[in-house]
């Protein structure tokens, strides 16, 4: 209950309450002024359902692409542990273990890069990339001395090669954000529209009986506007932890499932 209570809390906020306030109150002054007038809807598509759409739908994408990447990144360290175990003649508990405890670490440094402000980027980027250098000097040393073939070594080194691009394209879907330009336009909009129809809703209001009726308009006009960009805002940054749909970088259940 208190879960699906939270989940229709990211979509109607205190942002939702205060525009559909000043919408009705909007209609209500209008209505006592009798000041009303029949204003076009297509307004509304034009400055506020297109701009939101299409940020909606890039956000998504940029989502999309970050859940691909980071699936890229722990089927390529699966690789690399399965050589450890699997290519190498009778190899040391020791040596899985640190192939475990490396792996762990490096998808750590992930997770607190990307869960992080962006200001703190390059302190938590030179992290992962420490990381990385510790995996490669794995592959180098241990594998390479404990008998794994030169061709067999190249290979780890394409699995963690790819596992790098595919750190550097998620780093940017955190690093970017869809045009900011476009969101701060519609904001204005969805902030400034809903109380400036107080005239149109009040003159709906005058074929609408009984009268109280007429308020349902401004109130479904405010929340549907203000919840697709909710909606947007939680979608933006995939990594924050805020919204339903955020990826989540789970190391303790990569680690346990490696056996």
């Amino acid at each position: 209950m208190l879960k699906t209570l939270k989940r229709y809390y990211l979509i109607i906020n205190l942002k939702t309450l205060v525009i559909t306030s000043l919408a009705v109150l909007s209609t209500i002054v209008c209505q006592q002024l009798d000041f009303a007038a029949d204003f076009p809807l297509t307004i509304i598509s034009t400055a506020i359902i297109f701009p939101i759409v299409f940020s909606i739908g890039g956000a998504y994408k940029r989502r999309e692409a970050a859940l691909d990447d980071y699936g890229i990144m722990k089927s390529h360290g699966k690789a690399i542990y399965f050589a450890t175990r699997d290519w190498l003649e009778d190899p040391p508990q020791e040596t899985l273990d640190k192939s475990k405890m490396l792996l762990g670490n490096l998808l750590s440094s992930c997770r607190k890069l990307f869960t992080e402000p962006v200001e703190q980027l390059r302190k938590n980027e030179d992290l992962v990339y420490d990381n990385f250098s510790d995996l490669s000097r794995f592959i180098r040393d241990d594998l390479r001395n404990q008998g794994l073939a030169s061709g067999e070594v190249s290979r780890c080194n394409q699995f963690l090669s790819k596992m790098m691009v595919a750190f550097e394209s998620t780093k940017h879907v955190y690093q970017y954000r869809t045009p900011r330009t476009l969101r701060a336009f519609s904001d204005i909009f969805i902030t400034v529209l809903p109380p400036l129809y107080g005239p149109y809703f009040a003159y709906l209001a005058t074929e609408v009986q009984p009268s109280g009726l007429a308020y349902i308009m401004p109130i479904l006009f405010a929340v549907i506007l203000v919840s697709l960009d909710n909606i947007q805002s939680h979608l933006e940054n995939p990594f924050d932890q805020v919204g339903e749909d955020d990826v989540t970088i789970n190391v303790e259940q990569f680690i346990r499932r490696l056996d």
